[in-house]
């Protein structure tokens, strides 16, 4: 427990750094912003610490023999970036020990590291790596879909597995599961993550891009075509 009580330490003091709570500002220009009108960071924020500690805490509260853990860390990091994402991460955890009664604080500091903080980390690595990568390709409107498929759907189901993986070896084991399924049991759960958030991520690019602080137009969609240009 000491070492991941240090190793969360430390991902929440180098995201403090960050000043992540800028991020919250609303940073549109005055003449266009309505009389009390918030950052679109907040809802996602806000939506996350309503929702995300009961989907962390549900496998507590009722005694099932296969016992199967949604995560949603790859999705917040998406839509919060890293920095505001390693704390509300940590508060998830903690929501999710006040609100079952079989949630420890070592279990839940564990849960907030190896199904959060360590997946949403792995996911900023696989973002900067693709971004990297198509910066080297031209790659056109097809930007968008490495974003929506690389980022939000594989890279999502990558990460959570090597996530698990890592949890597997430092002994967190799924009850109800023997030692040799643990990987099978940990790649499906993968998948489930990485279905919800390729769906959300493929809805809110279309609808509510402001809502993914990972998104960019200059990043992912196309130029617009010169004036005058040849067609």
């Amino acid at each position: 427990m000491e070492i991941e009580a240090l190793i969360a330490l430390l991902a929440l003091a180098l995201a403090l750094t960050a000043r992540p709570w800028r991020m919250l500002a609303n940073r549109r220009p005055l003449a266009h912003q309505t009389h009390g009108a918030a950052a679109p960071l907040w809802t996602p924020l806000l939506a996350t610490l309503a929702i995300l500690p009961w989907a962390w805490a549900l496998p507590t509260l009722h005694h099932m023999p296969l016992q199967l853990q949604w995560s949603g860390a790859c999705l917040v990091l998406l839509m919060l970036g890293w920095p505001l994402a390693v704390p509300t991460l940590l508060t998830v955890g903690l929501l999710a020990c006040l609100f079952s009664p079989s949630l420890d604080g070592p279990q839940a500091l564990g849960l907030a590291l190896w199904s959060g903080i360590l997946p949403a980390t792995l996911a900023l690595l696989l973002g900067a790596l693709l971004r990297r990568l198509m910066g080297q390709r031209s790659l056109g409107g097809a930007r968008a879909f490495v974003y929506v498929l690389g980022r939000g759907f594989l890279g999502t189901a990558l990460c959570m597995f090597i996530a698990g993986s890592l949890a597997q070896w430092a002994g967190h084991t799924l009850p109800g599961v023997g030692e040799g399924l643990s990987l099978v049991a940990r790649w499906l759960m993968a998948w489930g993550d990485a279905f919800v958030t390729g769906m959300l991520c493929a809805v809110f690019v279309a609808f509510k891009p402001q809502w993914l602080a990972t998104w960019s137009d200059d990043i992912y969609l196309p130029p617009p075509p010169r004036p005058g240009a040849a067609r």
